[in-house]
């Protein structure tokens, strides 16, 4: 696998060529340090995966990203956790915090192995919100969440009013594609690719932000560390 590191520290650079040296089938073909140099090495030599920084010389990884038409792969290696929803929501595939550990980078090495081989999948079947008046046909990408409410599901959709249907959240979680959407207790499903902020005022509790619907989520405890879990690539613990 051909990989492109992109720090904006030298140091950095020379750690995480040491800890790919222990992968004989990863070539490094480069380095970059600034949003300039990063640009211009994917170009040249068209990487399968980048290592990528957050903060870059003139600019930051995201701004690598939104400059490319079709990125490569990107793992974001960063020493700052709360850019984990913004990374994710770019279609990361995994996000690594410095100083990074052998058996994480190799847990990540491996997603990408799985990514790459993985054929391209056909879009998902639309979904029927069905009501007393009138069956609703939408994408699972234009659900950005769904909470249980009694023997109801809350279905809020992306920039559209809610809709209440007279099924359980289990039928909706068995209907859904995973990932995206994630299960954070018995009456919430989110989809991660929504999400755009994690706020946490207190300890016992958080609220959440979500692409295409104006009001936050408040999230309980069990909840939070349920989805911060997933998006760290961790497998949520049981019995939560």
């Amino acid at each position: 696998m051909r990989v492109l590191i992109v720090d904006d520290e030298h140091l950095a650079r020379q750690a995480m060529r040491r800890l790919l040296a222990a992968h004989p089938t990863i070539e490094i073909a480069g380095e970059a340090e600034s949003l300039t140099e990063a640009l211009q090495a994917i170009e040249r030599f068209k990487p399968q995966l980048v290592f990528l920084d957050i903060e870059l010389g003139g600019g930051d990884g995201f701004d690598v990203i939104a400059a490319l038409e079709t990125p490569p792969t990107v793992v974001f290696v960063t020493a700052y956790p709360q850019y984990a929803v913004e990374a994710f929501a770019v279609d990361a595939v995994d996000y690594l915090l410095k100083p990074v550990e052998p058996e994480r980078l190799a847990e990540s090495l491996a997603r990408v192995e799985r990514k790459i081989a993985k054929p391209a999948r056909a879009a998902p079947a639309p979904i029927e919100l069905k009501t007393p008046g009138r069956t609703i046909l939408v994408a699972p990408a234009d659900i950005a969440a769904l909470r249980a409410d009694g023997d109801f599901t809350r279905v809020l959709l992306a920039d559209r009013p809610e809709v209440m249907i007279w099924r359980t959240l289990a039928h909706f979680e068995s209907l859904l594609p995973s990932p995206p959407f994630l299960r954070l207790g018995r009456s919430l499903i989110v989809n991660r690719d929504r999400l755009r902020t994690i706020d946490n005022p207190s300890r016992e509790r958080a609220q959440i932000t979500l692409r295409g619907v104006a009001e936050p989520l408040a999230l309980g405890r069990t909840a939070s560390l349920r989805l911060r879990e997933a998006l760290a690539g961790d497998k949520p613990r049981p019995g939560l």
